[in-house]
């Protein structure tokens, strides 16, 4: 552990920040199972709803930098095609 005063409201503040940062993620995760979810039980219309929130949710975390631009991106394409594929 750190002695200096500085160093030790440093920590205290990653450590905040982490917890946050890991909280978003998991939200996101979420989201992202209940669209595969529904797009397995085969409801189009739940899974478009869904689809909308869970980008939202990702094109959040690339803002905050939780998350990598194309990793992001990279999901909403995959979460795309699945859902594109169950209406057609």
């Amino acid at each position: 552990m750190a002695n200096i005063k500085s160093a030790i409201k440093r920590v205290d503040t990653n450590n905040k920040k982490r917890e946050l940062n890991l909280n978003f993620k998991s939200a996101m995760r979420t989201e992202i199972k209940r669209v595969e979810k529904l797009v397995e039980a085969n409801n189009a219309t739940d899974a478009k709803a869904a689809f909308k929130v869970a980008t939202k949710k990702i094109d959040k975390a690339i803002q905050k930098g939780i998350i990598h631009r194309n990793t992001g991106n990279r999901e909403k394409s995959r979460l795309a095609q699945k859902v594109n594929a169950l209406g057609a």
